[in-house]
């Protein structure tokens, strides 16, 4: 059984990764020893609850390093065992990409693998799990290889498979010891991207949320506030949101949509939202911290997302146990929480018009807002119970 483990992420914690942070704390809960393990300590916009200020605190960081600790990490591996460090050496440069580029990330996710493989040894840590298994899963990857340590690593969605290939997803999956999905969805894209012989290590655990935050909420009249929460990016395709408000618009529906988030794409929204005159009835908010989305959930009619792809999205799962009904695009894992006209309404990727008709339906039925949050509430409660989840979690690491 594996005990004493380590959670590697690229950052952590951010106030907007709260799921890692649940499913740190339910294994601990269950009785696993883990570290956390972060190559860069999160931005200061990431602060978020005490319990996240406290997490950081016990979180070791990998960057700043000095050269020093830098070279005798590496020089106390190469000596343990020269033919592993040479193997992952050799591991490092045999899946990165063509061209100088990929080199130099790859001797640098060396040298960060390195510093995890001696911490790790320091600590008498013995596996290593991964979160967004990109860019960071090499490290966890390559410190596995060269310290002779088993590994493991969660997929969540669109930047793994969309570019497989290029972060050498295959070869992951057959390294790790297991590798988990987040829906039934991400099992297929993982089952695609690999040998048969390894499909029986791929296996679902759901991001849960915490029961006892349910809110009970009674809709009454006709809606107005519409929400979307998330990072204001180019695959979350927000100018389809914005071009249904202008639909509904036309038609006199009265309607507010409030954004919170932020991103690369904000300017650009703005743009957008300022050529169609919709400045007053679109407001921008930033980025905003846990505590102070439960007040946009509180006054909040509907939730819409517009992405093009995602994994089971978590703000999903929060604005209906917020008591908040949801519009959601009918793509990837989404189906498995949002059923469509029970928990509440899938629409057509990219179809401002047919989001339009959605919106305006579910803004004029209070029943039907009711109804779509009894139903997903329930949903969450059967499928998506944080407690559930930790334990078949918990369960698949035991058996590994």
């Amino acid at each position: 059984m594996i005990e004493r483990l380590a959670y590697l992420c690229g950052e952590y914690p951010r106030a907007t990764d709260t799921f890692i942070q649940r499913e740190v704390k339910g294994l601990r809960n269950a009785g696993f020893h883990i570290d956390t393990i972060s190559v860069r300590r999160p931005s200061k916009k990431e602060q978020g609850t005490k319990e996240q200020t406290q997490e950081r605190e016990r979180t070791h960081y990998l960057i700043p390093c000095s050269p020093w600790r830098l070279l005798s990490d590496h020089f106390g591996l190469l000596c343990r065992s020269p033919i592993r460090y040479l193997k992952g050496f050799r591991m490092a440069l045999s899946v990165r990409s063509p061209g100088l580029r990929s080199l130099i990330y790859q001797l640098f996710y060396f040298a960060e693998a390195g510093l995890v493989a001696a911490y790790m040894r320091r600590k008498e840590l013995t596996h290593i799990h991964n979160h967004a298994p990109d860019a960071c899963g090499y490290v966890a990857m390559l410190a596995s290889q060269i310290a002779n340590l088993t590994f493991s690593m969660t997929l969540h969605g669109f930047g793994i498979f969309s570019e497989s290939g290029k972060w050498r997803l295959k070869e992951k999956i057959e390294q790790s010891l297991f590798t988990i999905c987040i829906s039934q969805h991400g099992r297929s894209q993982a089952m695609l991207w690999s040998d048969q012989n390894c499909w029986s290590k791929i296996h679902v655990v759901h991001c849960g949320l915490d029961l006892g935050k349910k809110t009970k909420r009674h809709h009454t009249g006709r809606g107005r506030n519409v929400l979307f929460v998330g990072r204001l990016d180019h695959v979350k395709g927000l100018p389809v949101l914005i071009d249904a408000v202008s639909n509904l618009i036309e038609q006199n529906q009265e309607i507010h949509l409030h954004i919170v988030g932020d991103g690369p794409s904000r300017t650009e929204l703005e743009n957008i939202v300022k050529e169609k005159a919709l400045s007053e009835l679109i407001t921008f908010y930033g980025y905003k911290s846990q505590e102070e989305l439960q007040e946009f959930f509180a006054m909040t009619d509907i939730f819409v997302m517009t992405s093009f792809y995602e994994g089971i999205p978590v703000v999903l799962m929060e604005a209906l146990s917020h008591g908040v009904p949801v519009i959601a695009p009918c793509i990837t894992g989404i189906p498995e929480l949002v059923k469509n006209d029970v928990s509440g309404l899938l629409t057509i990727p990219a179809d401002s018009n047919s989001l339009a008709e959605q919106m305006k339906l579910l803004l004029n039925d209070p029943e039907r807002r009711n109804r779509y949050i009894e139903n997903g509430q329930k949903i969450i409660e059967k499928d998506f119970n944080i407690s559930v989840e930790i334990n078949r979690l918990a369960a698949i690491i035991k058996d590994a």
